[in-house]
């Protein structure tokens, strides 16, 4: 046990500066958590409508889709390292707006839907940054197992972070708002005492703004690699939704309670957790691309068996089983698309994989509630699973040069192709 806790002599761990990236990702998404808990309880409570909880996403939704592209454009002319400080601060600003609004006793939901938009265009312009900026703290070399490290810091907070919520929001919404900007303060303090020297951002002022934003858009349409990557996670997710229907599992199918699906949602993150621990240790040398179809291959089975499964342990492990699939696919995927794209360009590039992971979130919850309300919940699921199957088979075909990739470092020395 001990020489599995202590990191490897080549392990990322032993850096300072990952380490002070890795305190900012774990309290920046603990944060999210959090607060995704305690707002939506909490303007539930306030309206009894269940339309509000539709709100809360869509206000943060909207300003990050309109504002992602840009963000990634300025990662990409700025410092990463100030913009992913400043994008925490504003969210420490959101947590101190969230406290005041709560302080004064208001019973309109209004106010905190301000708050969320600016909370999205925080989201808009953390993400590509933080992603851009993990390259130039870590190095290509220690970049695959430092992406792994990084995921599974950020399936803790995943777990951990709604329980803590609901917890703190027992001593009431106030404390749980000051914890919010206490944690976002933490991040920004880490991300900004990074020290290290990074390499300057390209100059792409002889571009109109228009081609610059658009610049992402452009490099993955031509880079048959990253397009496969990001495409094949896009419709993979958006058919293979069965996690937006396991209250509907818990309550009807599986007859657990609250607490079993809280169980139940765990145990996506708890899979995914242990599979990046374990990437994060072990390198995947080889047949990356195969390994990467193969993983969204078991997602798919994974949602099947889920889809079908009226027994609670078989179901766990159905939900964890997809969870490490998962991460094995974002792993890959995140290895591939930094590694392939210059640095001068991740801001943006990265800025579009985050407009295709937010569609495949948003979009797939969405279909899944379509679907289950058309042939009903376990048809649902399963027709999601075998949907998931035939885009791992469709994106074989239409993507040889990502069926092709061996080893992951190799793909940065790969010129442009076309398929």
């Amino acid at each position: 046990m001990r020489g599995f806790l202590i990191p490897a002599p080549d392990s990322p761990l032993r850096d300072r500066a990952f380490r002070k990236l890795l305190i900012c990702r774990f309290a920046a998404a603990t944060v999210n958590q959090i607060q995704s808990v305690v707002v939506g309880w909490q303007l539930f409570t306030m309206t009894h409508d269940p339309l509000t909880l539709g709100w809360v996403g869509l206000a943060q939704f909207l300003p990050m889709a309109a504002l992602v592209l840009p963000a990634g454009d300025i990662a990409d002319r700025v410092s990463r390292k100030l913009l992913v400080t400043v994008s925490c601060l504003l969210v420490a600003v959101a947590g101190v707006l969230f406290l005041m609004l709560t302080l004064s006793g208001t019973q309109s939901p209004l106010g905190f839907y301000g708050v969320l938009v600016l909370f999205g265009v925080a989201r808009a312009f953390s993400g590509p940054s933080f992603s851009s900026l993990l390259p130039q703290v870590v190095g290509e070399d220690r970049l695959p197992k430092a992406i792994a490290l990084s995921s599974s810091v950020f399936q803790v907070a995943i777990i951990g972070g709604p329980a803590l919520g609901g917890a703190v929001y027992l001593a009431g919404p106030a404390i749980a708002y000051g914890l919010c900007t206490a944690l976002s303060l933490v991040a920004a303090i880490a991300a900004a005492s990074i020290t290290r020297p990074l390499p300057a951002q390209a100059d792409t002022t002889q571009q109109s703004a228009f081609e610059r934003f658009t610049a992402g858009i452009v490099y993955v349409r031509t880079r048959p690699i990253i397009l496969g990557a990001i495409s094949l996670d896009l419709f993979a997710v958006l058919l293979g939704g069965a996690t937006a229907l396991l209250p509907v599992y818990a309550h009807s199918i599986l007859h657990t309670g609250p607490a079993g699906l809280g169980a139940l949602r765990s145990a996506v993150a708890i899979g995914a957790f242990l599979m990046g621990i374990y990437l994060g240790r072990v390198s995947l040398n080889r047949r990356a691309g195969p390994v990467m179809f193969a993983a969204v291959a078991i997602f798919g089975i994974g949602t099947i068996v889920f889809g079908l499964s009226t027994n609670f342990v078989l179901s766990f492990a159905a939900l964890a089983t997809m969870g490490a699939a998962d991460m094995i696919s974002v792993f890959v995927r995140s290895t591939l698309i930094q590694l392939a794209t210059p640095d001068a360009m991740r801001g943006r590039v990265n800025a579009v994989n985050m407009l295709f992971i937010g569609a495949s979130n948003e979009l797939g919850e969405f279909e899944s509630g379509v679907t289950a309300g058309i042939f009903g919940t376990v048809p649902a699921v399963v027709l999601g699973g075998i949907g998931t199957l035939a885009v791992v088979g469709a994106w074989m075909w239409m993507f040889p040069a990502l069926r092709r990739v061996d080893r992951l470092e190799d793909v940065g020395r790969r010129p442009a192709a076309s398929d």
